[in-house]
């Protein structure tokens, strides 16, 4: 008899809540399914729906339900300025791209500030984003691609690199403030090609090659770079990172494979956690440690770019399940 049940209502939602909490059920009236919010045991990656542009080596910023991806390498079609936002399902072609095609630059910020900046072919060229156009801005002091960059589009952190010719392993930092570039302390191990993670305050540095593959980790203080004793666990390069200086992730790369190792960074070590569905080496980045966003790269063969996107949920991050009967 109805006066019997016991429970609570169930809400009907044409689509899912953003951070559901453990123990709440709802109907999804679009996929007419129930749903229930839980959380991870453990990190895992997610395949979500491809680029529209393959490409390695592309400029990524913001988050996992809100990113961006921009230039790159797309492999028959070469260098791109291709601009694309995710929104957490799709991605959708920008109408204009950067003013300066390029691959191996860095990039910061979120889908709707965002900063780009070096490249390849060797440039100092950086480019200021607001979320529809790209505004040319002031050059970095030195010239260079295949290195690392953090921070936000007007608090920006940019190190190490390489250019060729002639053949060059740079340690050199620099700071943007919004309008100019600035030299900051340098790294302690000259390297290209590293993964980056935090802000222009407290930024952190991990793997790369220098020119052989390194594990090593340094931390910037917004003066100086310090080593931490201990480095990645695999040592690699055109690794990815997302983050924070005391909770950061690292994945993908190339050592002898492509690499789909990933690491979490606690502010001190390093802990080898669930690897990507798809090896691949200097795909583009966003998002945090718990709610990460990874998209393209090299994944060896003819042609060698991806489209593929993976999404990374931490262990313990809040997360949708789908209730079925058994």
């Amino acid at each position: 008899m109805a006066e019997n049940i016991k429970g609570q209502n169930i809400e009907v939602v044409a689509s899912d809540p953003a951070n559901p909490t453990v123990g709440q059920i709802w109907y999804n009236s679009t996929s007419n399914t129930l749903k229930g919010g839980g959380v991870t045991t453990a990190g895992a990656w997610a395949t979500g729906n491809p680029l529209n542009t393959t490409r390695y080596l592309p400029g990524g910023a913001g988050t996992q339900t809100a990113g961006l991806a921009f230039g790159g390498y797309n492999d028959p079609a070469g260098i791109t300025a291709a601009t694309e936002l995710y929104d957490g399902t799709n991605w959708t072609n920008n109408p204009t791209g950067l003013n300066t095609p390029r691959t191996a630059l860095s990039g910061c910020g979120t889908q709707t500030a965002a900063l780009g900046f070096g490249g390849s072919p060797t440039t100092a060229a950086t480019e200021s984003w607001n979320g529809s156009t790209w505004t040319t801005v002031a050059n970095m002091g030195t010239a260079r691609y295949s290195f690392a960059g953090a921070g936000t589009q007007t608090a920006a952190l940019g190190f190490g690199g390489f250019t060729f010719p002639p053949s060059t392993i740079y340690s050199a930092t620099e700071e943007y403030d919004g309008s100019i570039w600035t030299v900051g302390g340098s790294l302690n191990t000259a390297r290209h090609s590293s993964g980056a993670a935090g802000t222009q305050t407290a930024g952190l540095a991990f793997g790369g090659a220098s020119p052989s593959l390194t594990g090593a980790t340094e931390e910037y203080d917004g003066t100086s770079w310090t080593s931490n004793p201990t480095g990645l666990n695999t040592a690699r390069s055109r690794v990815r990172g997302a983050g924070t200086q005391t909770a950061a992730l690292a994945f993908g790369g190339e050592a002898t494979i492509k690499s789909a190792a990933t690491e979490s960074y606690d502010g001190s070590t390093w802990t080898t956690d669930t690897s990507m569905n798809t090896g691949r080496g200097g795909p583009g980045n966003a998002g945090t440690q718990a709610s990460a966003l990874a998209f393209g790269g090299d994944v060896g063969g003819v042609p060698f770019t991806t489209a593929a996107t993976e999404e990374w949920t931490g262990g313990g991050s809040p997360l949708t399940q789908t209730i079925t009967v058994s």
